[in-house]
């Protein structure tokens, strides 16, 4: 399925290990604290985690993983300028 991955993680250097386990998972960052990607269920339950694993003593942090249909990526709407980050969601 396709997932989009949101979050908001206040400390800096765990900020970045879950930016890497997003990676590792093959999403790719559309947005600073936005990945996307094709996860099966049994790949999010893995990435969960770890990643709850690596914010175990951490306080103050969010993340939602969002499941996109084939049907709501064609509605998505993009709208940037100059916008530097990996690629869009299409």
């Amino acid at each position: 399925m396709n997932r989009l991955l949101i979050y908001d993680i206040s400390e800096n250097r765990l900020r970045t290990k879950v930016a890497e386990v997003c990676k590792d998972y093959g999403l790719r960052r559309v947005q600073y604290s936005a990945f996307f990607g094709y996860l099966t269920q049994n790949y999010v339950e893995e990435l969960q985690k770890k990643v709850r694993r690596l914010l175990k003593d951490s306080s103050g942090w969010s993340i939602i993983i969002f499941t996109l249909s084939e049907d709501n990526l064609s509605k998505v709407i993009e709208m940037h300028n100059d916008y530097r980050y990996e690629e869009s969601l299409g």
